[in-house]
């Protein structure tokens, strides 16, 4: 453990050549791994064209790791492929405060994942569920016999549960059969539609009503991630602010939103950089932040005596097994260095980093303000933006930096006078 703590001390200040000697030592990476997570071997033309339709190319992500974290007292290097600025940072800045003053834990409620087979307009509904529920081990047995390889692997349907859905405009009831399946370490989307599918013939002649859709659910209520941080001896100032930031997001579905996708800016990254999807994941997440019926915030923080105390659940199915998790060389190699045996340590995983990217933004907003920590990393962007070379966007962010602690802002006029100020320079001196 110790030996982790000392290759990632000072990790941002290393050249990539030397971050990538340091991830090939902590993860013990191949060559070729190292080569497939620096660029050098992209991801095959012939796995691309299989993947998607209409191929004509790629567009790259930047990959980096985020240090620090100590997750149920084991250290965790975490890949994020991410192209917003300050993200990485923060994460692993708060990472680093919560290490040496707190702790982070995690646990799993639940492991099941939601099928919906939909009768969309019942005509009898006392009938169609007593009939359902009657047939409910037959049609458990079925589902079961569509999906021989997962029921191998100790994992198949479990449960079958009813809902009663009244539709809009008050023209009758829909009856919702739920189909609760565990994916063992798959995410499980495929398994699951091919349940529900190969069900409905038999769902339609036993309950004497007509199936509409068969289809997954984002919404995995019975499939949750829970992540808990306490953090030792916060200044009172800062912990209430915090605390008086989550009492915004709870009052206002406007706060709110923007609370959650900062959450998400911890979780997204690692979805995609592990192969997952994270377009599902969001979903869930929205999903569940509105079930009372009022869009809230995902994460609470409160001060706990002298102790800063910050909590997230949120449905979180992703896999470790199948799809694109294997297929994409890349997400082989992130999933082999976060050194993940079980798709539910994943799903902690990104819950924690998640909770820990909420605090580090919180924490931000209540002292220097975002823009101040924003801007300082987003200044190499204005660099590039405003047309500088290679060579020159180290000066210009770093001369931007000087602007920034003076003006309180910096924008891409600014990275463009200083440019332009560099290369006059030049000019002159030239020809002195």
């Amino acid at each position: 453990m110790e030996q982790k703590r000392d290759l990632t001390e000072g990790f941002h200040r290393l050249t990539r050549e030397q971050r990538l000697g340091r991830v090939k030592e902590l993860c013990e990476l191949s060559d070729e791994e190292v080569r497939i997570l620096s660029g050098e071997q992209a991801l095959s033309p012939d796995i691309a064209e299989h993947l998607i339709e209409n191929v004509v190319g790629y567009f790259p992500i930047p990959l980096g790791v985020a240090t620090n974290f100590t997750i149920d007292g084991q250290d965790y290097l975490i890949p994020m492929a991410v192209e917003e600025s300050s993200i990485i940072a923060a994460a692993s800045a708060t990472a680093k405060w919560i290490r040496k003053e707190g702790s982070i834990r995690t646990y799993s409620k639940g492991n099941l994942i939601i099928g919906q087979v939909q009768l969309p307009s019942v005509q009898n509904v006392s009938r169609a569920r007593r009939m359902l529920h009657e047939n409910r081990d037959l049609l458990m047995d079925l589902a079961n016999g569509c999906i021989p390889g997962l029921v191998a692997r100790g994992g198949g349907v479990r449960d079958l549960a009813i809902r009663e859905v009244e539709r809009p405009g008050g023209d009758g009831t829909m009856l919702i059969l739920h189909i609760l399946c565990d994916p063992c370490d798959a995410m499980g989307a495929n398994l699951i539609n091919q349940v529900c599918e190969a069900l409905k013939p038999r769902i339609e002649d036993i309950s004497q009503e007509k199936v509409g859709l068969c289809i997954l659910s984002n919404l995995v209520d019975t499939k949750l991630a829970v992540a808990e941080v306490v953090i030792r001896n916060v200044d009172e100032r800062l912990g209430r602010g915090i605390e008086e930031a989550t009492l915004f997001a709870q009052a206002d579905p406007y706060r709110a939103a923007t609370h959650n996708k900062g959450v998400l800016n911890g979780i997204d990254p690692i979805i995609i950089a592990t192969g997952n999807d994270w377009r599902a994941v969001e979903a869930g997440v929205h999903a569940y932040a509105a079930r009372s019926g009022k869009y809230q915030p995902v994460t609470t923080w409160k001060m706990e005596g002298p102790d800063l105390v910050g909590r997230i659940e949120v449905p979180m199915a992703v896999g470790i097994a199948g799809g694109m998790t294997r297929l994409h060389p890349t997400a082989r190699v992130a999933l082999k260095m976060l050194r993940v045996e079980r798709a539910e340590e994943l799903a902690r995983i990104c819950v924690a980093v998640g909770l820990v990217q909420n605090l580090g933004a919180l924490k931000a907003l209540a002292t220097v303000g975002i823009v101040r920590g924003h801007m300082q990393l987003h200044a190499a962007n204005l660099a590039i933006a405003a047309g500088a070379d290679v060579h020159e966007i180290a000066q210009v962010r770093d001369r931007l930096a000087e602007v920034l602690r003076v003006n309180k802002h910096i924008n891409l006029s600014h990275a463009k006078e200083i440019l332009n100020s560099m290369r006059a320079g030049r000019k002159g001196a030239a020809v002195f």
